[in-house]
């Protein structure tokens, strides 16, 4: 299965998503300024996979500077930091790795700067490993959901380009494939970027899976044919009460699947909540360039004068979501109270 990411033992070696499927492009990345670029940009993206890349960002960003204080080095930490925290603020994995590091450069304060570096690498990887680990626990826990003849609706991209591993929606769907059950998924193209078309239905069709892309518009109607079973979605954040930030058109999913009385799941590692937020309402949405609704391929596709609203997540309320599958098993509604149960 492709892998989004590794790490040379030198620099940060990464997928170029912005070329795919036409091309598999490599991006060599030597330092914390070229992974932000990458971030921002979206040539890396997928909540978990930022969470994996921050750790070797951080590494980056402190690697060559030496210095005889403890408190010099941690400025220039606190630094690199906030300058990764600036890239991108509603998927929380990247938030969690660098309070995680911030953890264990102070916890070692009284190391030299060169022992601290090491053990932020091997953090690193140590967090890109344990994803691994999680998206296969994902997986195994969620496949048990599907059964044999589903008809599988997915939105965006939840798979092995958004993780260190299979995946989280996506790593669902591959447990059940192995498994041998014999099922069919429909991408959502997820305007305005087509990370569903391009990403997902990239994966899938590399795997070997009956995969159709359809338009996001088409989902209702779909479901009103009784022509979907279950839907599987990612996430970037989870508030405590089970309210979840996903890709644009999430929302309208969650809807329709309510309306329609399709089965809705979330898939998504631990550190994908954000406990600290009682609600949704509270998680910040980010807002990219007009020029992503405006244009297609370089292309204007709209009136130059008129405005797009480029809104890049909504909230799907815990109510219209029927649970959420993690590493650490399956949690049922009433999200919020369930939430502790199984997240701790």
């Amino acid at each position: 299965m492709i892998k989004a990411v590794e790490w040379t033992g030198e620099h940060l070696r990464a997928i170029d998503q912005r070329k795919l499927p036409g091309e598999l492009v490599w991006l060599d990345i030597y330092n914390v300024i070229e992974l932000r670029e990458a971030i921002v940009t979206l040539a890396v993206r997928g909540a978990p996979l930022l969470g994996i890349v921050a750790g070797y960002g951080m590494y980056l960003g402190i690697r060559h500077y030496d210095t005889g204080t403890f408190e010099d080095f941690y400025s220039r930490f606190t630094t690199v930091a906030d300058f990764l925290r600036s890239s991108r603020p509603t998927a929380v994995n990247l938030f969690h790795t660098i309070d995680r590091m911030e953890n264990l450069i102070k916890s070692n304060s009284s190391l030299p700067p060169r022992e601290i570096k090491r053990l932020v690498l091997d953090e690193a990887i140590k967090i890109h490993r344990e994803d691994e680990a999680i998206c296969e626990a994902i997986g195994e826990a969620g496949e048990v959901l599907i059964k044999d003849g589903f008809r599988i609706l997915t939105h965006c991209n939840a798979g092995a380009l958004a993780t260190g591993g299979m995946g989280t929606a996506l790593a669902v769907i591959y447990k059940a494939w192995e498994k041998g059950k014999r099922i069919s998924v429909y991408a959502d193209e997820t305007r305005p970027l087509l990370q569903g078309a391009r990403l997902t239905a990239f994966e899938l069709v590399s795997e070997g899976i009956p995969t159709t892309v359809i338009t996001d518009s088409t989902a209702g109607t779909l479901m009103a044919r009784k022509g979907v079973d279950m839907v599987i979605v990612g996430a970037d954040r989870i508030a405590a009460n089970g309210d979840v930030a996903n890709k644009i058109g999430t929302y309208s999913l969650a809807v329709l699947s309510k309306a329609h009385n399709v089965m809705f799941y979330v898939a998504a590692p631990s550190t994908t909540f954000d406990l600290t937020l009682s609600t949704g309402r509270q998680i910040p949405i980010e807002k990219r360039s007009q020029d992503e609704v405006k244009r297609f391929c370089g292309t204007l596709i709209a009136p130059k004068e008129a405005d797009a609203l480029t809104y890049a997540f909504d909230i799907t309320p815990a109510n219209l979501i029927t649970g959420i599958i993690t590493e650490k098993g399956i949690i049922d509604n009433p999200l919020k109270k369930n939430i502790p149960k199984v997240i701790g």
